[in-house]
Order: C-alpha cells, then sequence, then structure tokens
C-alpha cells in the first residue's frame, strides 16, 4: 500500500441519515476537490485557507449531485497531516456513492480500514499508542471505557512511557560509550544514578502492569454468571436488571437450555450478564449441554451470581424445615471451592412471597445453614424489582475505580501489556547485571532490548506487519 496517493471514504456510518461525510486526504486531495466542487459565491477551493468551510454543489460536468459543505484541512494542520477535504452531503446512500464514484473517477482511491489514522501516524501527529485509543474512543460504550480512551488519546500513558525510555537511553548511550574507551577502564554512566533509574522504572513497569486487570475490566466490562437451580427466577431476574423481556420465562423448570447475555451500564461501568441454564441432574441430552456450558460461563465471568428461591414453598418443603436450604449450602460451597478468587454473590429470590413472619424465619434459617465467610448474601424479588437496586449497587462495589477516579495511567491494551511484561523482564536482567556486577557490554544487550518493548508501545519501533494487524480493527473512514 502506498501512502503518497489520495483517499477517499465514507467518514460516517453506512445507510441513509441526514447528513453524511466523505473525507479525501492526500497531496491532491483540495486539487481534486476542486475539480468536483462549484462554490455558490465562486470560490476557488485551492485557494481558500485552512479551517474553513464552503458552501456549493457537487458536480459530474454539468449535472448537480448535491449541494453541499465543503471544509478544508491544509496539511500539516489536518487530521492525517494531510491536505484534507471533508464533504458533508445529505445522507441518501445513492448521493454518498455518487459523490465516492466521482471521487475515484477523478484521481482518488478507496481508503483502507484505519488509513487515515495510520497517516496520522505515519506523519507525526500521534504516536502507535495514541493511534490504538482512537480505535476504543469509537468503540466506547460505557463511561469508563470512554474516559480511558480520552486519556489514552491525550498522551497520558505513551508520555510516560516516552520519558522513561529516553532516561534509560540516555545511560545506555553512555554505557555503550565506555565500550568505546574499554581499555581505559573508565565509566561514564553513573552506577548509582542508574541504579535509581532501574529501581523506578522497575516500579512503573509494575504499576502499570497491575493496572490491567483493572483497565481491562473497565473497557471490556464485567462477566456476571447467573446460576443456580431450574426455576428459581434466573431469566426473570436478568430481565429485571435488563429492564426488558430478554429471556424467555416460564414456570417449567429447564426452560433456558442455553446462555443468554447481554449488558447494561451501572455508575458508568458495563456489566454482561449471562443467564445460564439451570443446574441439576438431567437425562435430557439438549439440557445437559446447556448446563455444561453454564460451568463454562462461571469459568470466564468475574463475578458469579448463585440464585435460589425463599419462597413459602422452599421455606416449608419437605423433607422438613431447613434441609432444603442445606442443599443449597452444599452447592455454594462447590462454587466457592472450584472458584475460590471470585467474588460470589448469594441472592434468596422470591422474597415478595414472604410475608413479615416468614421472613423472619427465613433469615435464621439461612443464617444456620449457609457458609458464613467468602460470600455477600442479599435477598431480592426479581419479580417485582425490590432489592435489584441493592444488587446494583453490590456488583458495582466490586469494581476498583479508584485508579479512574484519580486519572492514574491504566493499560488496557494487550499489545502494550505483554510489552511491557516483556521490558519488565529485560529490566530485571538490567538488575542482576548491576547486583553480580556485569561487564559494560553484555549490560548494553539487556538495556537495548528494554529500549525495544518500550519502542513498540509508542510506535518509534515497528513494522508494517504491526501496522497492519492494529490498524486492520479499525472501521473504514477513520
Amino acid at each position: 500500500m502506498t501512502h503518497t496517493d489520495t483517499i477517499v471514504a465514507l467518514a460516517t456510518p453506512s445507510g441513509a441519515g441526514a447528513i453524511a461525510i466523505i473525507r479525501l486526504s492526500g497531496n491532491d486531495a483540495i486539487t481534486i476537490a476542486a475539480k468536483l466542487f462549484a462554490s455558490v459565491s465562486g470560490k476557488d477551493l485551492t485557494k481558500q485557507k485552512t479551517h474553513t468551510v464552503h458552501l456549493g454543489n457537487i458536480m459530474d460536468d454539468t449535472r448537480v449531485i448535491d449541494q453541499v459543505l465543503a471544509t478544508v484541512f491544509k496539511n500539516p494542520n489536518s487530521y492525517t497531516g494531510e491536505n484534507v477535504v471533508e464533504f458533508s452531503c445529505h445522507g441518501s446512500s445513492y448521493i454518498q456513492q455518487e459523490i465516492i464514484q466521482l471521487c475515484l473517477r477523478n484521481g482518488c482511491r478507496m481508503a483502507q480500514a484505519g488509513e487515515f489514522t495510520l497517516r496520522a501516524f505515519l506523519s507525526g501527529k500521534m504516536d502507535l499508542s495514541q493511534a490504538e485509543a482512537v480505535a476504543d474512543l469509537i468503540s466506547s460504550d460505557s463511561a469508563a471505557s470512554h474516559q480511558l480512551a480520552i486519556q489514552q488519546m491525550r498522551g497520558g500513558f505513551s508520555s510516560e512511557i516516552k520519558q522513561l525510555r529516553q532516561e534509560l537511553l540516555d545511560f545506555a548511550s553512555l554505557i555503550e560509550l565506555e565500550l568505546d574507551f574499554a581499555e581505559e577502564d573508565v565509566e561514564f554512566a553513573n552506577r548509582d544514578e542508574f541504579q535509581k533509574l532501574i529501581t523506578r522504572i522497575t516500579h512503573v513497569l509494575k504499576r502499570l502492569i497491575d493496572s490491567f486487570a483493572t483497565g481491562n475490566v473497565l473497557k471490556n466490562g464485567i462477566p456476571v454468571a447467573i446460576v443456580g437451580e431450574p426455576n428459581v427466577g434466573k431469566s426473570t431476574l436478568l430481565n429485571a436488571l435488563l429492564n426488558e423481556e430478554r429471556a424467555i420465562v416460564s414456570d417449567i423448570a429447564g426452560t433456558t437450555r442455553d446462555t443468554i447475555e447481554d449488558e447494561i451500564t451501572i455508575g458508568g461501568i458495563g456489566f454482561r450478564f449471562i443467564d445460564t441454564a439451570g443446574i441439576r441432574e438431567t437425562t435430557d441430552t439438549i439440557e445437559g449441554l446447556g448446563i455444561k456450558k453454564t460451568f463454562e460461563k462461571m469459568e470466564q465471568a468475574q463475578v458469579v451470581v448463585y440464585l435460589f428461591e425463599a419462597s413459602p414453598s422452599a421455606l416449608r418443603a419437605s423433607p422438613p424445615k431447613g434441609e432444603k436450604y442445606s442443599s443449597i449450602s452444599v452447592e455454594v460451597e462447590k462454587i466457592k471451592n472450584r472458584f475460590p478468587q471470585k467474588p460470589l454473590l448469594v441472592i434468596a429470590n422470591k422474597i415478595d412471597e414472604l410475608n413479615v413472619t416468614d421472613r423472619s424465619a427465613f433469615k435464621k434459617q439461612i443464617t444456620k445453614t449457609l457458609p458464613t465467610t467468602n460470600y455477600q448474601l442479599l435477598t431480592l424479588s426479581a419479580k417485582t424489582g425490590e432489592g435489584v437496586e441493592e444488587l446494583q449497587t453490590t456488583l458495582f462495589d466490586f469494581v476498583n475505580t479508584g485508579a479512574l477516579r484519580n486519572n492514574e495511567t491504566i493499560v488496557t491494551n494487550t499489545r502494550h501489556y505483554d510489552s511491557l511484561l516483556k521490558a519488565l523482564e529485560e529490566i530485571h536482567k538490567v538488575q542482576q547485571g548491576i547486583d553480580s556486577n556485569l561487564s559494560s557490554d553484555l549490560m548494553a544487550i539487556d538495556i537495548r532490548q528494554a529500549l525495544y518493548y518500550f519502542g513498540e508501545i509508542t510506535g518509534e519501533i515497528s513494522n508494517d506487519e504491526l501496522l497492519g494487524n492494529i490498524f486492520a480493527n479499525f472501521c473504514i473512514g477513520k
């Protein structure tokens, strides 16, 4: 792919709408646009100042295709760092295609996915981590993921990495210089200062690596598995949380035979709720497959919600009172033993069916029966909505939003996380070299490798394959 020609693409979503934007970028963008654009006031588009907007018609010879606004951005003061023109036209799919085809016939080519942002990176308008944040910003669907993308676009993360890399590079240069004077046995790099730098880099890298767990949650949302026996109200709870009839609800046990997933935002954080098949012994092959998938979803979830019913029928069930809840205690222990690190919420549903006396009896009985640690117990009615808000608050409390509130740097990108791990590994090798008084030439090898992984994050070191993988995930027109 050449990046010297002029590209064109629809910059707004495809399909009919009120307005669409068609973007051109490249050395000849303004010249090509001027051929198609007839200003209502007779202006020549090539002679207009940057960041100006002009009203006119898009013309195919003598045929008027549409009346548009043409916005001119001259290099280097544009998103891509090149000459850019944006036509704001009416949102008819026919009009969009007519204008794009006209641009193609006059010297443009269609832009590839992410090519406008790729050109911005190649022009030095942003580094690679900022370019990746553009894709995150477009796909953000919660306040938290939006804030993280904005922070990264502003260069908070990359500036921290660049500063560390530059300081390490300065010391590396001095160590490399020592190699040129090896016979004189001189030291240009102050080893005490170098030790302080390595200690600080180690601390920063560990902090950034640790932040990935939080960043991944804030960016992608928190998967919550709703599990329990059949017919205890799992699908009703999902519908109550989503405030819509998303899952089929019936009195027939085993209605849900596959997992159903949907997402809501609580306090700016995305939560992906997974309604699973009821767990029980069954000879039904299809239901059995659903139960197997339930355990798979529990494995993937970050929070497990175990639901059981607190109805009068359960409270007064035969076998004698209490044995019903003893079986629930066994199931809770199984989940805790199988997933000891996952937060577990034990929820008594159908609390609306209990009168005041029954509620008191239930609380006494359940307190005696269930384990006393490593879970939280809530009561609610998925049917009436009682207690659902308390459940949402409890779920939100599982998320550590302190770093987000304090505007700390949070890593959300898997590629960055991998490079940070590799950089830390090399820094550990450098530290070992300092401790064992390793020669400068051997220490320089580890320093160079650490610098390489730092550069991978910001794009100071990149290759076509890496760039292709990153920008292929962008939408056309961005």
